[in-house]
């Protein structure tokens, strides 16, 4: 694949550079250290798949699960009545990005992440889901966090197709954690008892990610 190498040296920088969390003060809905923006600002490698590939998206789960499979678009949407039916999940969340952004109250309609965890049957000694992503992106995150009502496979934005800068045709949404977390163009999912740090988390981002305890970098 051909990343951008130079932003993702600028980002290795950035996290070895801060040792120390400077404790902003928290203001509600923002988290420390977060100033609101009204865009949507757009970060990634660099590779995004084009519109062209979206009939031929999958997504692939596997790992410790009794019923392992790999669903087309059509069959993720079906996990939760569809979008012909009317009955999609829809949220309106909040996004943090560790970079200090926020966006307030963005919508999306997906299937709940719980659906996933009904269909794979995950063994009980699953304790964590790796994600990897069309352009070789991965990241982990524990499973018990992925049982949150507000974490959704998305392929809807604002009662849209996902646009591919936004992570279409469909991506991940933890809204609790920092917005690495939710993959976009998500294509496989693994679950497994061990934990597997992902693309940022091998390079210096926090393992965890949680925006209200400043969970940005791994700090020395």
């Amino acid at each position: 694949m051909d990343f951008n190498k130079q932003y993702i040296r600028a980002k290795e920088q950035q996290a070895q550079k801060h040792k120390e969390v400077d404790h902003a003060e928290s203001h509600d809905r923002l988290p420390p250290g977060q100033t609101e923006t009204k865009g949507f600002p757009i970060l990634d490698l660099g590779i995004r798949p084009s519109r062209d590939r979206y009939p031929k998206w999958t997504l692939e789960i596997r790992g410790k699960v009794k019923s392992p499979v790999t669903l087309t678009l059509d069959e993720v949407k079906n996990l939760d009545g569809g979008p012909s039916t009317g009955s999609g999940y829809k949220i309106t969340a909040d996004f943090h990005c560790v970079t200090r952004w926020s966006r307030y109250d963005l919508s999306w309609t997906g299937i709940p992440f719980a659906k996933i965890i009904e269909l794979a049957k995950p063994d009980p000694l699953a304790k964590h889901l790796i994600f990897r992503s069309f352009e070789g992106y991965s990241t982990n995150v524990p499973l018990e966090e992925l049982l949150k009502p507000n974490v959704i496979v998305a392929y809807e934005l604002e009662g849209k197709e996902i646009p591919p800068e936004h992570g279409g045709p469909a991506r991940l949404l933890v809204p609790h954690l920092y917005f690495w977390k939710s993959a976009k163009w998500v294509n496989a999912l693994k679950f497994t008892d061990r934990d597997e740090p992902g693309f940022w988390e091998t390079r210096g981002y926090h393992n965890y990610g949680d925006p209200w305890r400043e969970q940005r970098y791994t700090y020395d």
